[in-house]
């Protein structure tokens, strides 16, 4: 994986991704770190598409899963969670009645 700054990429454009090998992920980064992926097409646009947001929900949920281990709700009961849903669709309730 190659990585270009975001001000570059800006600045020159394809300019400054003729030097990344064809079919090669490429890393934006700015100030701040990295920013974004640019990952190439090949074959069925849809189908890789399918699979790109579901390769981010896998890692979006072990990342709450993660922090769910750090502060404790990992060994919770299915008891105490549907207790908690009971509470929030009660809170819902009061306020659409007020």
């Amino acid at each position: 994986m190659r990585q270009v700054s975001l001000r570059e990429f800006r600045t020159r454009g394809a300019k400054a991704l003729e030097a990344v090998p064809t079919g090669e992920t490429i890393l934006l980064s700015g100030q701040q770190g990295p920013a974004y992926f640019l990952v190439p097409v090949a074959g069925d646009v849809a189908l890789m598409d399918r699979e790109l947001r579901r390769a981010l929900a896998k890692a979006s949920l072990r990342e709450t899963w993660r922090l769910a281990g750090e502060i404790g709700l990992h060994s919770i009961s299915d008891d105490e969670i549907e207790h908690e849903i009971a509470q929030v669709r009660t809170a819902r309730r009061t306020r659409k009645a007020g």
